[in-house]
């Protein structure tokens, strides 16, 4: 495993090395993207109030992981720079802090997300059978949370050192098992209890607790180029500074994300559950659709970053606009296919027949799937700005295109055009996000940040 691992990402072909870190990323999201239209396919036989218990239930959660998704920017970015100068100390130092400082706002998030499960629910304007079944799903997934954290952390560390094999492998077989458990948990087969909802939740923290022990087994071995090391385990509140000054900004860009996906789901959801559901299943596809970007995205952050630790700034920047390219590519094959099939694709997912749910799905996709080519490429150079360290810009261009005009533009179409105005909102914010985020990568700020 070491000779895959110990590779120079400063020097050699771009385009391999991009592919080299991205193609376990991929692959891996592929598998628990599966997962998720899996685990939406389950549920969705339960009925629209549990297909729309688990979408509500994911925006929550999605906020509740806000902290622990920018320390892992901040980890990323200052990992990825200190590889590249060869300073492996410092990088084993901030692996170790970034742990302490996700397990820290772990237990913040067990007791924030047990206790106000039900009543943000209400604030969507959640039905109440909905209330029910979703504040279970959060509440299972809370108290979970430092299984989810830690594995996030750490697989976000390995990343950034330029490791992406170890978190293939960990993720291969937890996301299986996932898998595996969901069914069993949500029908109750066999000797296993019969937990509804509930049941996905569970699957999923049991599929990531059961990822820790290799992942830290990994780490401590030196398998890897970054170790934890019981000298860096006394809290180094300067490191811990640096991590969170990085990631407080990547950290307010997803809460302005999030918020602007809450604000919406409220949007949505006084147009009935049936109308939730066909959102909750579009949104399920668009993101099965931007997990691999993703991959290029971590690749994208890794190679700028440990390019500007090597004093490599042109081969930096060059990384950033070659990631961006293979990610409109892969965004151009995959929102064709969705434009082409809506009625299809969706009718996979409503099992009980529902004509409503199926006919705005697919509005849903038909508005959407044009304008995610710029999602893939806002996303790409995003990432490539915070594995600089520069994550403030990342952060003002998500604020101007989703609280700044995603959020009134709902208001104003949906009046306008129902449910297919807050589709064509979508798609029009899409095309904005990545004009403004392709125009500020090109002024080039982050390549005089400073770590």
């Amino acid at each position: 495993m070491r000779s895959l691992i110990d590779r120079n990402l400063t020097v050699g072909s771009i385009s391999k090395n991009i592919w080299f870190l991205a193609v376990p990323m991929i692959l891996t999201s592929f598998l628990q993207d599966f997962f998720s239209i899996v685990d939406m396919f389950f549920v969705g036989r339960l009925g629209p109030s549990a297909i729309a218990a688990v979408s509500m239930g994911g925006v929550i959660i999605g906020i509740i992981m806000v902290a622990v998704m920018g320390i892992s920017v901040g980890a990323i970015a200052l990992v990825s720079r200190y590889i590249g100068r060869k300073d492996s100390d410092s990088a084993n130092n901030v692996v170790m802090q970034s742990l302490l400082l996700a397990l820290m706002f772990s237990l913040v998030v067990m007791i924030l997300g047990y206790i106000f499960a039900e009543p943000l629910l209400r604030l969507l304007g959640a039905e109440k059978d909905v209330i029910n079944l979703g504040s279970s799903y959060i509440k299972i997934l809370a108290l979970g949370s430092p299984t989810i954290f830690l594995t996030v952390m750490m697989f976000s560390s390995l990343r950034g050192a330029g490791d992406p094999i170890s978190p293939m492998i960990v993720l291969v077989v937890s996301t299986l098992l996932n898998i595996i458990l969901d069914p069993l948990l949500i029908f109750g087969i066999g000797f296993f209890p019969e937990l509804g909802v509930a049941g996905s939740a569970v699957a999923t923290v049991i599929g990531r607790g059961a990822a820790l022990p290799f992942i830290f087994w990994v780490l401590y071995s030196g398998r890897s180029n970054v170790r934890l090391r019981k000298s860096n385990l006394r809290p180094d509140t300067k490191t811990m500074g640096q991590i969170i000054k990085i990631g407080l900004f990547g950290s307010l860009e997803m809460i302005v994300m999030n918020i602007t996906m809450l604000i919406l789901m409220s949007t949505v959801a006084q147009y009935g559950t049936n109308v939730v559901a066909a959102y909750g299943i579009g949104m399920r596809l668009n993101m099965a659709v931007t997990i691999p970007i993703m991959g290029i995205g971590f690749a994208a952050a890794t190679l700028v970053g440990q390019n500007l630790g090597a004093l490599k700034v042109e081969r930096s920047e060059k990384s950033g606009w070659l990631c961006a390219l293979y990610a409109v590519i892969i965004m151009c094959v995959l929102s064709t296919f969705l434009f082409a099939f809506p009625e299809e694709i969706i009718g996979i997912f409503n099992r009980d027949g529902e004509i409503k749910v199926l006919r705005v799905g697919a509005s849903f996709l038909r508005f959407v799937a044009p304008s995610l080519l710029f999602v893939g490429l806002g996303m790409t150079l995003g990432r490539s700005q915070n594995g600089a360290g520069d994550t403030q810009i990342p952060l003002l261009t998500s604020t101007i295109t989703f609280l700044g005009l995603r959020i009134p533009l709902a208001f104003l179409l949906s009046s306008l055009l129902g449910p297919n105005g807050i589709w064509l909102d979508l798609a029009i914010t899409n095309v904005v996000y990545g004009i403004l985020m392709t125009t500020f990568f090109k002024i080039g700020r982050w390549k005089k940040k400073k770590l």
